[in-house]
């Protein structure tokens, strides 16, 4: 490992919203689901929208209703079709995604999307990881910390010595409560370099 990044054990990146500008496709899929359903979506949901699970928005939208899982399956098809068709990355996602690969630092994707849509995303990223977290992997997603924790654990990596790159509330709260140094991203603050990563880890 090249000595500014000693002491490292792996960098963590969200997908939606950190490395890919999804969001709001995410959210335009999200709406669509919820007004056909009769219940459209205002300011007051993107806390239960933004980060969150596949899984969790069809909850917030019906409850216990067993009705969820049919309209898990809409949410998942109305945002495959949207990033089928139009996925842009983040500015500075493929300058950081070079300077990870340059480096022997593992990196992980670790995103609340189901594996179908990582797959949709992986080929515009360009970068070989050593480990991808979807949703399916965890029984718990974001904002509880399983997501983060299975990743380290499969990378043999202490999560104190992780650097996770997160965007949205949910993805903050499940790295921190992990154990992981965080390194908030967006569209204000853009994604960190490599010499933000090596002080934030200092």
């Amino acid at each position: 490992m090249p000595s500014d990044l000693a002491g490292l054990d792996a960098v963590l990146l969200d997908m939606d919203g950190t490395l890919v500008d999804t969001e709001g496709l995410w959210w335009e899929a999200a709406a669509a689901v919820a007004a056909s359903l009769g219940r459209p979506l205002g300011p007051a949901d993107l806390p239960h929208v933004h980060g969150r699970t596949i899984e969790d928005v069809a909850r917030h939208l019906l409850g216990d209703d067993p009705g969820r899982q049919e309209v898990a399956g809409r949410l998942t098809d109305a945002f495959a079709e949207r990033v089928g068709r139009e996925v842009t990355l983040m500015p500075g996602a493929s300058e950081l995604l070079a300077g990870l690969a340059a480096t022997a630092v593992p990196t992980a994707l670790v995103s609340a999307s189901p594996r179908s849509i990582v797959e949709l995303v992986l080929p515009r990223l360009g970068h070989a990881f050593d480990l991808v977290i979807a949703n399916e992997d965890t029984v718990r997603g974001k904002p509880y910390p399983d997501p983060y924790l299975e990743a380290a654990r499969r990378l043999g990596a202490a999560p104190r010595r992780c650097v996770a790159i997160e965007d949205s509330p949910a993805g903050i709260a499940a790295a921190t409560a992990a154990g992981c140094h965080v390194l908030v991203a967006g569209p204000e603050r853009g994604l960190p370099t490599l010499d933000r990563l090596r002080a934030s880890f200092r």
